[in-house]
């Protein structure tokens, strides 16, 4: 199910894993498709295959810009393996 690696960073340094469990226990989205997403540690997560990167990357950063985590425009750096 969790299929791909994701590196997370914001300003180089990896995101905090409370900022990326935060974002994967939300249902504020009604987006099933966030629900393969696992946190692991700071700045690490898996996801599943249907999982949309580009997607995902603007789903983080428009929670965490409504969570007070991040500025508005600010951006963070996802790093995809296997």
């Amino acid at each position: 199910m969790f299929a791909r690696k994701v590196r997370i960073t914001y300003n180089n340094e990896p995101c905090p894993l409370k900022w990326l469990d935060n974002f994967s226990m939300r249902n504020f989205t009604n987006d099933a498709v966030f629900d393969d997403t696992l946190p692991v540690a700071d700045g690490e997560i898996e996801i599943g295959a249907r999982v949309p990167v580009d997607g995902l990357k603007a789903a983080m950063e428009d929670w965490f810009v409504k969570k007070g985590y991040i500025k508005s425009g600010e951006q963070l750096m996802l790093n995809v393996g296997s």
